[in-house]
């Protein structure tokens, strides 16, 4: 269940506080990103779009403007293969190395805690990127798979189709101009309930909507059995993504967020995994 935290904002709204960035990932890559500073150097977020998005989608944006609201700096970036960025999308893959980018990027500029939250292929991304020893300090995941390979919806049939088939990496490259590598499939690593039980004891948020129509339940179940002492939260009523989450919803994240960093001391300089 969300904690009960008192309402106190306002539903967030898209503004343009923000400044370009441009980062560099650890196997060469240049990634655009836009970043919201923050009233003080406490507290940074990684905001990690899903599949076909990108920085400045108005779902994205309405996310990092409702964070900004709520006292921290947010860092979204362009993951490979999207918007204004480099490189190809592996849907989670090789991912990790663009949320490690973003959170190098918060640190050197002086953010004492960063937390990663992802929607959707950004949730596996960041679920990922954490638990293979990532440097953050809590991980938020919405509507992110436990396994790869779904193909029991309609929607990630579709979603395979592209990946998988000539067709259609041509065709989302020209209708939602995001480029597919294109082996991005033909191996995956660990998938993220493989991994995801090594973020404890950092906080870890898990929501999941009743009805994703691209991943159903046993995704977040398999998360959930993976990593025992993560808040998880099964959304009533609540579709995919960014679209389908709503202010209220964006509301009690950010509650979390702030709760988890007040309970959880920052992990000292030398401490800090790479």
């Amino acid at each position: 269940m969300p904690l009960p935290v008192p309402r106190r904002r306002a539903a967030a709204t898209t503004d343009d506080r923000y400044e370009p960035v441009v980062l560099r990932t650890d196997d060469g890559l240049r990634l655009a990103a836009l970043h919201w500073p923050g009233g003080s150097r406490e507290l940074g977020c990684v905001v990690a779009h899903g599949f076909t998005g990108s920085s400045r989608n108005v779902d994205v944006q309405r996310i990092c403007a409702g964070l900004v609201a709520a006292g921290a700096a947010v860092l979204a970036p362009d993951l490979r293969g999207h918007g204004r960025s480099g490189g190809a999308t592996t849907a989670g893959a090789e991912e990790v190395h663009d949320i490690a980018a973003a959170v190098r990027w918060l640190r050197a500029c002086g953010y004492r805690r960063v937390v990663v939250l992802g929607w959707s292929m950004g949730g596996t991304s960041v679920l990922r990127y954490a638990g293979l020893g990532g440097d953050a300090d809590a991980v938020v995941s919405v509507s992110a798979p436990g396994t790869w390979w779904e193909r029991g919806t309609r929607p990630m049939r579709i979603v395979h189709w592209i990946f998988e088939s000539r067709t259609g990496r041509v065709l989302v490259r020209a209708a939602r101009r995001t480029r597919v590598a294109p082996d991005a499939w033909a191996t995956l690593p660990e998938a993220p309930a493989e991994v995801a039980g090594a973020i404890e004891p950092r906080p870890l948020l898990i929501v999941h909507g009743e009805d994703d129509h691209y991943f159903p339940l046993s995704h977040v179940e398999q998360l959930a059995a993976a990593a025992p002492s993560a808040d998880v939260w099964v959304e009533p009523g609540m579709g995919h993504a960014e679209l389908a989450t709503t202010d209220d919803l964006l509301e009690r994240i950010a509650d979390w967020v702030l709760a988890a960093m007040r309970r959880e001391p920052a992990v000292c300089d030398d401490e800090r995994r790479d």
